[in-house]
């Protein structure tokens, strides 16, 4: 061996039963070629992990290795095969690559930290200087392995949130089951019908599990509804006020769209009317204090949303609770406007999630940093074609996994 193998052999270690025995360098294609070979003392069944005999070599091999400066990296390996006690011949494990792969574990662990870095398989398969068909192998399986790995009886299922999501055009959903404590995503479902919800949970919680959820946050949504009366029992139901607020926020909207046809000072009106105060631009500012000053239904309309607000902010028990909102319910509906009068009768048929959203700080706040952080990984990868690939990706990213093979 000479100086090159041996600075190698210290630099890349793939283990102590293997060694560098040549290195081939392409100037032109800036490709280095790593030859290994198998040096240890005893030949092991990879699934039995008996001592057995020595049977022959496979034919030479080509795994994708770390770069090594500009260089793209290449192991070239024969890897022993064994005969078995079962008189089966197999190919002996390998402690720096998968039995099926064509890529080292470094150079898998290396793609997981560029995709958490990017977000991004393109650039991720850009960076390192490989397909994406492999960067995108690489988040299946990384995801699969981490969901086999993860111990959920270890986190307390006192408090969840359940969302949707949209996937695709044409109305195509999926539901989102995620843990506001940890801030990680369980699982996902396609689709928001009853029977995807009900396979959610089921394939997510046990039956114990199911009976100890205290808190489900959720919208709306009727499907969501009836799971969550039937699967978690002994679960009070809250109706979010990301979702409560946004449903007021679309019913000014419409009085807005409504009222400009006769009202040309609403033109361009929408953002000074929808975004919070302090978030307005001086140029929105002057614009929602005219319309303020005018008196128009919108107006009005926007100070309902507000009314609702600050119920959030004040003290309130279960008795109180239920005044405030009469309250507010009354005030509402003396203004006469026939878009708010449907949301306060929607939230009238849904008394008990609301009431619980005005007296518990349990929320879906958390679920809504997920949902936008979902929308992220959507619109980086520029939409997903199969729910399988849209999950993986959400799961890889936000399911709080360990994602990393434990050889290396």
């Amino acid at each position: 061996m000479n100086i090159t193998e041996d600075f190698f052999n210290l630099v890349i270690d793939f283990g102590d039963d293997w060694r560098i025995i040549n290195v081939e360098t392409d100037h032109q294609k800036l490709q280095v070629y790593l030859d290994i070979e198998y040096i240890g003392k005893e030949y092991k069944d990879p699934d039995t992990l008996e001592i057995v005999k020595l049977y022959d070599h496979s034919e030479i091999r080509i795994w994708r290795h770390l770069d090594i400066l500009q260089y793209q990296s290449y192991v070239r390996c024969r890897i022993p095969r064994v005969l078995c006690k079962n008189g089966k011949v197999k190919q002996i494990a390998m402690s720096w690559a998968g039995k099926y792969d064509r890529h080292t574990y470094r150079f898998e662990n290396r793609v997981i930290d560029l995709l958490k870095a990017t977000k991004n398989q393109t650039k991720t398969a850009e960076f390192i200087n490989c397909s994406f068909r492999l960067v995108n192998k690489i988040i299946h399986r990384s995801t699969k392995r981490g969901m086999e790995r993860r111990n959920l009886s270890d986190l307390s299922f006192k408090h969840l949130s359940i969302d949707e999501k949209s996937f695709k055009k044409g109305h195509k959903y999926v539901s989102v089951l995620s843990h506001p404590r940890s801030g990680c995503i369980i699982d996902i479902e396609e689709g928001r019908t009853k029977e995807s919800v009900k396979m959610l949970i089921d394939k997510t919680l046990t039956i114990e599990q199911q009976s100890g959820v205290t808190t489900i946050s959720m919208d709306m949504w009727q499907a969501y509804l009836s799971v969550a009366k039937e699967k978690l029992p002994n679960a009070d139901i809250v109706h979010d006020r990301f979702h409560l607020v946004q449903y007021l926020n679309k019913a000014i909207d419409s009085v807005r769209r409504r009222e400009v046809k006769s009202n040309h000072e609403l033109k361009n009106s929408r953002y000074a009317l929808l975004k919070n105060q302090i978030n307005l631009t001086e140029k929105q500012r002057i614009k929602f204090e005219a319309i303020a000053k005018a008196n128009y239904e919108v107006s009005k309309a926007w100070e309902v949303k507000e009314n609702f607000k600050d119920m959030f902010n004040q003290e309130t028990e279960k008795v109180n609770g239920f005044e405030l909102f009469y309250k507010w319910v009354s005030n509402s509906i003396n203004k006469k406007i026939k878009e708010v009068n449907k949301v306060v009768t929607m939230f009238e048929n849904h008394l008990s999630g609301v009431i619980n959203a005005l007296i518990t700080n349990f929320n879906n706040s958390m679920a809504e940093r997920l949902n936008g952080k979902i929308q992220e990984v959507k619109l980086v990868g520029r939409g997903y074609r199969t729910f399988k690939k849209f999950r993986s990706a959400i799961l890889f990213f936000h399911g709080g996994l360990d994602l990393y093979p434990l050889n290396w």
